[in-house]
């Protein structure tokens, strides 16, 4: 399969405070804040949500196309990434703004200050499919990814145009799109991707309901946290059937951060191989063990004889046979 993911490209700056910041504010003068805090640590991490699905496909054996718009700043990012088995030659590079950023201070309690800075992402909203497909001679599915909300609208419109199978990922954005434009979104994916909160969160804003998406994706993706992923999808006799896959026990917890991208780059795997839904949900969930317990959504390695490994003791030795001889292909 060629697949094409877009969505947001973006660098982490995370800073720790050793202090409080409750204990640096003055009730007296909140009206006229000026702060500033000597920090402890500094780490910049790559991120974005259609680099980290990207990376961990590369991981996996594919090259998937990455779709986004980024900085003059993103050339070490590239490298990166085109290291990882990514093909970056359908980044749009912005003449004027920095690559998306990430800028985070957390104290000592754990809260956090932050900043967001869209930069080069506004102008994803400029990129079209057609070209991209045309470059690598045919697209087999794009994943919109969360991403300026005008670029998701326009890529999901253009798909349907072309006739070009899409999964609609819409994550983040849904907090602040309306409920007709998460309709257009939503509309003829073949396969919609959601975390459970998300999944409710896109029923009250549309007005539909959990039939009535059914009858207009081709299968609802639903990650549940510890508890796996659940995959729904109308039968052919207008039943509904649901397959539920546990998650691959971790070793160790050590940040959350990515792992809903790695379910998705997994998953996504799964299917290019030609394998089933089930198969391809327990690729999705132990490449999701594997980023949560590394600190970083692109920290983790991929050591196949460690991944069958362990693919054997969560899903079974016929099941990891089957990865197996995908791995080596």
């Amino acid at each position: 399969m060629r697949v094409a993911v877009t969505g947001s490209i973006a660098t982490d700056h995370l800073m720790s405070f050793p202090g409080r910041f409750a204990e640096q504010l003055v009730a007296e003068q909140l009206h006229t804040v000026s702060l500033s805090f000597l920090v402890d640590s500094l780490e910049i991490r790559r991120g974005g949500v259609a680099p980290n699905i990207c990376f961990g496909m590369g991981k996996l054996g594919l090259r998937p196309i990455l779709v986004g718009s980024a900085g003059e700043d993103f050339g070490e990012y590239r490298s990166w990434l085109e290291r990882n088995n990514v093909d970056c030659d359908s980044v749009r590079i912005s003449e004027l703004l920095h690559t998306a950023r990430f800028v985070c201070t957390t104290d000592a309690d754990h809260n956090q200050i932050a900043s967001f800075y869209t930069g080069a992402m506004a102008e994803a909203r400029l990129i079209e499919i057609g070209p991209i497909a045309a470059r690598v001679g045919g697209l087999d599915l794009v994943l919109i990814g969360a991403d300026d909300p005008e670029a998701m609208l326009r890529h999901t419109e253009e798909c349907r145009e072309r006739g070009i199978p899409f999964a609609a990922d819409p994550s983040q954005q849904l907090a602040r799109m309306a409920g007709e434009d998460i309709k257009r979104l939503v509309d003829g994916a073949r396969y919609l991707f959601t975390n459970e909160y998300e999944a409710a969160l896109i029923e009250q804003k549309t007005g539909w309901d959990a039939e009535e998406i059914l009858r207009r994706v081709g299968a609802r993706v639903v990650t549940l946290g510890a508890q796996g992923v659940r995959i729904t999808r109308r039968t052919a006799d207008g039943g509904v059937d649901v397959l539920e896959v546990a998650t691959a026990k971790e070793e160790t917890k050590a940040d959350p951060t990515g792992v809903g991208d790695a379910f998705r780059a997994g998953f996504i795997a799964g299917l290019s191989w030609g394998a089933g839904e089930e198969l391809a949900a327990q690729v999705g969930c132990l490449l999701a063990t594997l980023v949560i317990e590394t600190v970083g959504p692109q920290e983790y390695d991929l050591r196949r004889g460690r991944f069958l490994e362990r693919f054997a003791v969560a899903y079974g030795d016929d099941a990891a046979g089957e990865v197996a001889r995908s791995l080596t292909a």
